[in-house]
């Protein structure tokens, strides 16, 4: 007998509209415990939208979202988010370590507690040896978004949802955080889903990815990737799959968005 098992988060027949204008229509997708899922579609298709719905922060306009089987009407106390934009999300008045212990203090854990467990998630991301009482703007980008990662990672919660996390840096810092993001997935059994406009980067890091296309954006198909759990930034992308998929997954965007212009 084959065992069912609940998907850690479901979209189901999601929709969206701001007023007049919809953004979403019929997104329907899951995303299985420990695995890692990239939404990705172009600027403007509603990526963004639809994380929020995903995290609880918005209440869609129809259909659901699960987080274990039971209906999101908020931010699921085991979901931890990371954003874009890193010099918003933090707070430039509290040191790193405050930053990054600030949702475990909101939970109730003591100072000395939360100080302690923010050490270990700053050391998890590679910043065992920075200055725990330095401020997020004496930090490069790069060590500011490992700070926003730490903060999420520190709350020990079972799924991440990260939207354009790596947007905001340079190209190598991109790739060290990308590889960073990937291991920590592995090494702590995490469930990660991350929204990318970057086709190159779902490729690289996802087991499935949700192609999202048109106008209101829909699911174009779930994509398997099939390249494994051990990922490299120059070997991985040499390999004729990596072309492939990333082919594919482009022709996916066009088609549907082609489609959706001349009503095919």
């Amino acid at each position: 007998m084959t065992q069912v098992t609940t998907p850690a988060l479901q979209a189901a027949a999601l929709g969206h509209h701001y007023g007049p204008l919809h953004v979403l229509r019929d997104v329907t997708f899951d995303v299985r415990g420990g695995e890692f899922v990239c939404i990705v579609g172009p600027s403007g298709v509603g990526k963004t939208t639809l994380l929020r719905c995903l995290s609880g922060l918005q209440r869609p306009s129809a259909g659901a979202v699960s987080f274990h089987g039971a209906e999101v009407a908020g931010p699921p106390r085991e979901l931890a988010l990371v954003f874009q934009d890193y010099s918003r999300s933090l707070l430039p008045w509290a040191s790193v370590v405050d930053n990054v212990a600030l949702p475990l203090r909101a939970a109730g854990l003591r100072k000395r507690e939360a100080a302690e467990a923010a050490k270990a998630a700053l050391h998890e991301v590679g910043l065992g040896r920075a200055d725990p009482s330095a401020y997020p703007w004496q930090l490069s980008g790069g060590m500011q978004q490992r700070v926003a990662i730490a903060r999420a990672l520190a709350y020990q919660p079972s799924i991440v949802l990260m939207d354009e996390p790596f947007a905001s840096v340079d190209a190598q810092t991109r790739a060290d955080l990308e590889d960073l993001v990937r291991r920590l997935q592995v090494d702590l059994g995490l469930t990660v889903l991350l929204v990318t406009h970057d086709i190159d980067e779902a490729v690289y890091l996802a087991d499935r990815i949700v192609a999202l296309a048109g106008s209101p954006a829909g699911v174009a198909e779930v994509v398997e990737v099939g390249l494994g759990s051990a990922r490299d930034q120059l070997d991985t992308k040499l390999l004729p799959r990596f072309a492939e998929l990333r082919a594919y997954v482009y022709r996916l965007i066009r088609g549907a968005r082609a489609d959706q212009a001349t009503g095919n």
